[in-house]
């Protein structure tokens, strides 16, 4: 068996050595956490991975929701449920792209907190039944979201000439599935939120955007997309997931474990060494066959020691297509430009999107946008993750020429935007990019968009190592602000952990995973026959409000 092998098979172990504990100050206002956080980052200052140690937090640090049902991808399931609604391969990469800028949509509508660490065996499944969204005539002008929109906000950093297209009055917009206009108005709704999970929108008061937030119309062609992740390790902490939209064909999955140190006054979190990225595979459809790993930048949380948190992004992402048909592949390099020490963040990113040549493997070594050769760009990317992001079709040999920009602009800093032309439709794809060069195109703007909310199980349904059954005792007296009766509850669960790693250990058994296989190495993890069962029964879960719907419908 290989170091590796044994690596993985060891993976799930625990022991039972004690936790570092951070003191509860007794004071459960926003000064007595910051003391307690600042004595956190004390305990930190030199650790190389804080998120392999034994951390036990007082609850009143911890936010009322489980870690697995707070961090996963799918905070717009309708944007990935789109991806494979192209047919032309570069679109779909614009697809993936735009999928990829909402999966931390939470992070930037709502605030920096920290949920409950994941047991051994924890695990959490949910789901969403979402309109389609709707496509415009012109293929460069991205899809309208049904749900959750709102004008762009100032929290957004959209640009101020960015303007609000109200769909009901575009003749031109279609949906893929359904031609029907979505939207007759304004009028606010109440969203469909989770059971015990608290609603994670903006940190504050949003009542002036709420007035502006349309849910949509009810829609008879839903999409449902069904969630399914497990703590498969507990140190180091390692959790594997798997999404799906069956009706578009079209699957996510992946390994979860980060890094994290403290740096100066800033928290850096990176990917751990078995997260290889997010996955998202076609299996069927316009793409069939092709799977796109999306590499995670690294994340800094800034503002602690002022007790205002606020997250910036560094280092790249990495979007790279494999299989489907033969011939032509693009990938993408998304590079987070570095925050000035003075001044305010301007959270500004710019890409590319360059060729990739079957048999080649030239690309591996590109890294960055700057390495990129100009003749396989096909299109540029720029603009802010936390708003307006922008694409501009480039053809072979029209790349701009390389010049300086302005730290606040959110243009590329290596080339020179050219103003915008008239666009070129004579290329039978956009793949085909020999023409004129085109004009900027919204991708996405993400100031526009809010969190979906999950639907999950009632309590009395789940099994009691589901996430929401697992914490209910300390989520309840959260919400109540009995924090010393929520730790009690919290060390009682950790307790229970450690007395079951510590009964392996005599027997000499390791932990098996119930929904996932256990070998991770490669990054893409394998559901087994009890994951695939919980994926079918959350497709065909019936929501309360759904089933008193069904119940009230007259049979003939």
């Amino acid at each position: 068996m290989s170091s590796q092998d044994e690596t993985v098979q060891n993976l799930h172990e625990d022991d039972a050595q004690s936790a570092i504990s951070v003191p509860d100050s007794g004071d459960a206002g926003e000064g007595g956490k910051l003391k307690m956080i600042v004595q956190l980052v004390k305990k930190c200052l030199g650790v190389k991975d804080i998120a392999s140690m034994r951390l036990s937090l007082p609850a009143s640090l911890l936010e009322p929701i489980p870690n697995l049902e707070f961090s996963h991808y799918l905070d717009r399931p309708d944007i990935f449920a789109a991806i494979n609604d192209y047919d032309d391969a570069f679109d779909r990469m614009l697809a993936v792209i735009r999928f990829a800028a909402t999966k931390d949509l939470k992070y930037i509508r709502g605030k920096v907190c920290k949920p409950y660490n994941s047991v051994l065996g924890e695990h959490f499944r949910s789901h969403w039944d979402v309109p389609p969204v709707l496509h415009p005539t012109d293929p460069d002008e991205p899809p309208v979201a049904q749900v959750l929109v709102t004008a762009p906000t100032a929290s957004g950093l959209a640009p101020p000439e960015t303007t609000y297209k109200n769909p009901s009055d575009a003749a031109s917009i279609k949906s893929s599935r359904s031609s029907k206009s979505f939207m007759s108005g304004l009028t606010p709704k109440s969203p469909s939120t989770a059971a015990t999970s608290p609603q994670q929108l903006a940190d504050g008061d949003v009542s002036a955007q709420i007035s502006q937030l349309n849910l949509g119309e009810p829609v008879d062609d839903n999409l449902r997309v069904v969630y399914l992740t497990e703590q498969i390790s507990h140190h180091p902490p390692i959790s594997a997931y798997y999404g799906v939209c069956p009706s578009r064909s079209v699957e996510m999955l992946g390994v979860d474990q980060i890094s994290a140190k403290v740096s100066g006054t800033t928290l850096k979190v990176a990917p751990g060494s078995y997260n290889q990225g997010m996955f998202i595979n076609i299996t069927g459809g316009h793409g069939e066959g092709e799977r796109y790993q999306v590499t995670h930048p690294v994340a800094s949380v800034n503002g602690i020691l002022r007790g205002s948190f606020y997250i910036t992004v560094s280092d790249t992402t990495i979007i790279t297509c494999t299989g489907g048909r033969h011939g032509q592949k693009f990938r993408t390099i998304i590079e987070y430009k570095e925050q000035s020490w003075l001044g305010k963040p301007h959270f500004l990113l710019e890409g590319v999107i360059h060729t990739v040549f079957e048999g080649d493997t030239q690309h591996e070594e590109w890294t960055k946008v700057k390495h990129v050769p100009h003749s396989r760009v096909a299109a540029v990317l720029d603009g802010s993750w936390r708003g307006l992001i922008r694409w501009k079709r480039v053809g072979f040999g029209s790349y701009p020429a390389a010049t300086p920009s302005a730290s606040s602009s959110p243009n590329p800093s290596h080339i020179a935007l050219p103003s915008a032309s008239n666009r070129s439709y004579g290329a039978a794809s956009k793949a085909d990019l020999t023409g004129p060069s085109a004009e900027f195109n919204t991708l996405i703007d993400l100031s526009t968009l809010w969190v979906v909310p999950k639907q999950v199980r009632p309590l009395e349904k789940q099994l009691p190592t589901e996430s929401r059954k697992l914490w209910e005792g300390v989520t309840s007296r959260l919400l109540k602000k009995d924090f010393s009766e929520a730790t009690k509850e919290k060390v009682v669960i950790e307790q229970k952990q450690r007395d079951e790693a510590a009964e392996r250990k005599k027997k000499g058994v390791s932990f098996v995973p119930q929904y996932f296989e256990e070998d991770i190495s490669s990054g893409v993890p394998t559901l087994t026959e009890e994951g695939r069962k919980a994926i079918a029964e959350e497709l065909q879960e019936i929501d309360e409000e759904q089933g008193e719907a069904e119940a009230k419908t007259p049979r003939a």
